[in-house]
């Protein structure tokens, strides 16, 4: 085991693994050596506290990384590390809490003894990074939906200035990257100096990315700016996961959602009559407090009517901290898992026939890994996950082929 060897293990949303893979760029530029675990005498655990069961895993992957045989320093820093340090402190002497997201590579740099190089730092590409680069442009929410705790763990929503995201990105294309994702937890909110989202795409578009796309976004957010500004893009990749919760209107006035059903529908109306190819997907929550059957059905079938292209499907699981967890009314936990199950069935009958729609027509994809199996995999500018012959191409190759079929979740495609 290497002394200047750390291992990252992330959980949770997106941002989380954005904030992560920065801590390793930085740690790379500074000659610490990215590891499995086992391999590690540092750990940085990245916890998320967006449930009661998110928490439990945080705690179980601060447990398991203190058990190793090499009894690794165990660095944990994220959501969870926000709003219960002194919990996570009592969990072993060799854990060190780091509230501050940006301090981490340092800290870890101090417990192996070196300093962090600022201008060293390793650009996200390559072996150890994902083909898809993500930047994170945004962070924090000030919605407080009755469910979510992630308000109190990342604070008021503030953004990253826009050449600094611009001078990133521009970066990134300069080391090949073909694909970015603009990330955040409340994307919509991005303000920096008068731009708005539409205007950061531009600029971001402007840089010559070949491909572009943001990570998620709120229905209110969907406005005639916005999509005016990514279907005149040629980057902008026809893709939109738009979060829904629930397809019942009692329950989204309990969630303090701001919008009911029939706002929810116009929104994905603009977006087919500006995007008409998009593919559109979105987060549901079963089992919420005060959840009817009669809600939950409504909620079945406006999912299915609504005719996404796929469903990111979660039980509800109360969160200390939060309204929902002092709600009357909580489900039992088997009907939530039933419900969550009856979801994912309409989620498979949604991929299907969207993947179907598409079988036949000519499509991009960014390729992602190539096995030794000589297959490669990869997705299409609409982020289906395509599998196609790997000869000749590499990950991070974007390759023209025509979908051919389905096979075990996955296009298949020719050349």
């Amino acid at each position: 085991m290497s002394e200047l060897a750390v291992a990252m293990r992330t959980l949770g949303c997106k941002v989380n693994r954005v904030e992560a893979e920065k801590v390793a760029a930085r740690l790379l530029g500074s000659g610490v050596r990215i590891v499995d675990e086992e391999d590690a005498s540092v750990i940085v655990v990245t916890t998320c506290t967006v449930t009661a069961e998110a928490d439990h895993k945080a705690r179980k992957a601060v447990r398991h990384a203190l058990h190793l045989p090499q009894e690794p320093i165990v660095v944990v820093t994220g959501c969870l590390a926000s709003i219960d340090p002194e919990g996570l402190a009592t969990l072993g002497e060799r854990v060190v809490v780091e509230t501050d997201k940006e301090a981490v590579a340092s800290r870890v740099a101090s417990l192996l003894g070196v300093s962090v190089d600022a201008d060293a730092i390793v650009p996200r590409t390559g072996e150890g990074f994902r083909t898809r680069a993500a930047i994170k442009v945004e962070d924090g929410c000030d919605a407080f939906c009755a469910y979510c705790i992630v308000p109190f763990a990342r604070g008021v929503p503030r953004s990253v200035p826009l050449d600094e995201v611009v001078a990133e990105v521009a970066g990134l294309v300069s080391a090949g990257v073909a694909e970015v994702v603009l990330t955040g937890i409340n994307i919509g909110r991005y303000a920096s100096d008068g731009a708005g989202l539409a205007e950061l795409m531009e600029a971001v578009a402007d840089t010559g990315v070949r491909r572009l796309r943001i990570s998620s976004i709120e229905p209110g957010d969907v406005d005639g700016r916005f999509l005016a500004a990514v279907a005149g893009l040629p980057a902008f990749c026809a893709h939109l996961h738009v979060p829904l919760q629930s397809g019942c209107d009692r329950t989204l006035a309990a969630m303090g959602r701001t919008y009911d059903t029939s706002g929810y529908s116009a929104v994905l109306q603009s977006i087919r009559e500006a995007l008409p190819h998009a593919a559109i997907t979105t987060d549901v929550l079963a089992g919420f407090p005060g959840e009817r059957d009669a809600d939950f059905a409504e909620t079945l079938a406006f999912v299915r009517d609504s005719g996404f292209a796929r469903l990111h499907v979660f039980r509800y699981s109360a969160r200390a901290g939060t309204v929902a967890a002092k709600m009357a009314g909580q489900v039992a936990p088997k009907v939530r898992s039933e419900r969550a199950r009856l979801l994912r069935a309409v989620d498979m009958e949604l991929r299907v026939s969207f993947e179907k729609n598409h079988i036949g027509s000519e499509a991009e994809v960014l390729v992602e890994r190539v096995g030794t199996d000589g297959l490669a995999e990869g997705t299409t500018r609409e982020y289906l996950p395509v599998t196609l012959d790997g000869e000749g191409v590499c990950p991070g190759d974007v390759v023209s082929v025509r979908l051919t079929g389905m096979e075990r979740g996955r296009m298949t495609a020719a050349w």
